[in-house]
């Protein structure tokens, strides 16, 4: 078969194949330590805790994201996510912060002196959670005997310390995936972390249709047809773009341009969706705040609200997620497609779009064009991040396994998948064989 003479053409590449046995190397590293339990908690007494967090809710995403690492009560229950909200928090203090716009623009050096604020600002963020975990542990549902040497100073300040170490050593896991794999580390990580709870939720929800008689194995085929096409969904609003035509004017052998004699055309891809998951965990991070706020009080009204807010699948959860949603695509990529730049880069390089002069009326069109693909790109977004509700409520599938049928998870999935198999294609491409869904018949070098 073709796609299995691409994959043997994969690891005839010495550098590729090092590089894939490296990332799973270190990936298996982090899968292990998601199932170690932190020291002076007994593990045989976790079954209930990790049984919250099976039924979907804010405390089942937390634990997608981790990898189940959450629910285990294992040294990386932080997983990642302090340096996802870590490098939000950077890259949106670059808008407003002279000192990091400064090192924006110093190149290599300052990118790593900002990773550097980044890590810094991760250790801040894990003092702040990790604590808050462990208060948390015994209202989660873990049982007073489970922690052996009881809940003293000693426990909290000893677990603190492990669970920042944890997710400092996830991230430099992540960091040491991206320099010697094959890229994109952190990104990978997560994947990885959502992947490995859907093989539970799936037979969780083969349990509940097939040996209660609850639909059965249609149901099961009916669930994986529709799961397949938000993916393909998913797949369609990653790689969508908008293709703005560019002439350069070809060099004269002096140096200058004939403006009459134009050369090849090319295009700005404009993504539709350029500001990939970001407004989603950004809405996300939002949405926790109603429920936290109420809880601080004991009136009606309060407990009614965080009850709306607490279930991820309800209709006012939804109705607001999905409107921040939109608003946050504007917002994200605004700050994230200079447009302005991009116009002037265009002009400093003798390029132009047909029609239009160069400069401000460039700039002018390029950030009309964005406002316009945004507007399609944010509701399809919004739709498929609230889907997992719609198919909770009229099909009556576990919310475990709903979790996958969009959101965050599966756009974070599709997205890495779709990167990395780019990298690898490139390092086919360049040994020149064909790309990874291509024949992966060696191709003529090119004299």
């Amino acid at each position: 078969m073709k796609f299995i003479d691409t994959i043997k053409n994969v690891f005839k590449i010495e550098e590729l194949r090092n590089r894939i046995m490296v990332t799973l190397g270190l990936l298996l590293v982090y899968r292990f330590g998601a199932q170690v339990v932190l020291p002076g908690i007994d593990a045989s007494k976790l079954s209930e805790f990790a049984g919250n967090f099976d039924a979907g809710g804010i405390g089942g995403l937390l634990n997608a994201f981790t990898g189940g690492a959450f629910a285990n009560a294992s040294v990386f229950a932080l997983g990642i996510m302090p340096y996802i909200s870590a490098s939000i928090v950077v890259q949106l203090m670059q808008i407003a912060v002279p000192y990091l716009q400064k090192l924006q623009k110093e190149g290599e050096s300052g990118r790593k002196k900002i990773n550097q604020i980044t890590r810094w600002l991760t250790i801040g963020i894990c003092l702040v959670q990790a604590p808050s975990y462990l208060f948390g542990l015994e209202a989660l549902g873990v049982p007073a005997e489970a922690f052996i040497l009881g809940k003293d100073t000693m426990f909290f300040v000893s677990s603190t310390i492990i669970l920042v170490t944890g997710c400092v050593f996830a991230m430099w896991l992540g960091e040491k995936i991206t320099d010697k794999g094959i890229g994109n580390g952190i990104s990978i990580l997560i994947m990885v972390g959502i992947i490995a709870t859907l093989p539970l939720s799936f037979a969780q929800e083969f349990a509940s249709r097939v040996l209660e008689s609850n639909g059965g194995l249609i149901m099961i085929l009916i669930e994986l047809v529709i799961w397949f096409i938000i993916i393909l969904a998913s797949v369609m609003l990653v790689m969508a773009v908008r293709k703005i035509p560019v002439q350069y004017a070809r060099r004269t052998a002096s140096g200058g341009y004939e403006k009459n004699i134009f050369g090849a055309r090319q295009f700005i891809p404009l993504k539709l969706n350029a500001s990939g998951v970001m407004p989603i965990i950004f809405a996300q991070a939002i949405m926790f705040v109603p429920s936290a706020v109420a809880s601080l009080s004991e009136s009606e009204t309060a407990q009614s609200i965080q009850a709306a807010f607490s279930d991820i699948f309800g209709l006012w959860y939804n109705v607001v997620f999905a409107a921040l949603i939109i608003v946050f695509t504007y917002f994200y990529t605004a700050i994230t497609v200079p447009t302005n730049k991009m116009a002037d880069d265009l002009k400093r390089s003798g390029g132009f779009i047909p029609g239009i002069k160069p400069g401000t009326d460039t700039a002018e069109l390029l950030d009309r064009i964005m406002s316009q693909i945004t507007l399609p790109g944010s509701i399809f977004l919004a739709l498929i991040a609230i889907f997992p509700a719609f198919v909770v409520k009229l099909m009556g599938i576990q919310q475990g396994w709903a979790l996958f049928y969009g959101g965050t998870s599966l756009l974070i999935m599709v997205g890495v998948a779709i990167d990395t198999m780019q990298q690898v294609n490139s390092y086919l491409l360049n040994r020149h064989y064909d790309g990874l869904m291509k024949s992966g018949k060696n191709r003529k070098a090119v004299a």
